[in-house]
C-alpha cells in the first residue's frame, strides 16, 4: 500500500500520532524529528557573538519551547 504524501513527504502514519497520544515516548519522538526541519526554520533568527558579529543560526531557547508546546498539545489532547 502508498502512503499518502503532501508536497513530495510521507505523512506520518495516525497510529504513530494516537501511539505518541497515548504516552509512548518513541512515537513523540518521531513525531519531534518529523517537525524538525520546520522547527528550526521558524526558529532561525539573526543572532550576535560575543564579539557583537551578527550571524543567522537557530534561536535554541525557542525552539525547545516549541517543542515542549507541541509535546504538550499531543499529550493533552482530548
Amino acid at each position: 500500500m502508498k502512503q499518502p504524501t503532501f508536497n513530495g513527504r510521507v505523512l506520518l502514519p495516525v497510529d504513530v500520532i494516537e501511539a505518541a497520544r497515548a504516552g509512548d515516548s518513541l512515537a513523540l519522538e518521531q513525531i519531534l524529528r518529523y517537525y524538525d526541519r520546520y522547527v528550526n526554520k521558524i526558529c532561525t533568527r539573526t543572532l550576535y557573538d560575543k564579539n557583537g558579529l551578527p550571524y543567522i543560526g537557530v534561536d535554541e531557547y525557542m525552539k525547545h519551547r516549541l517543542q515542549a508546546k507541541l509535546t504538550e498539545a499531543i499529550v493533552n489532547k482530548k
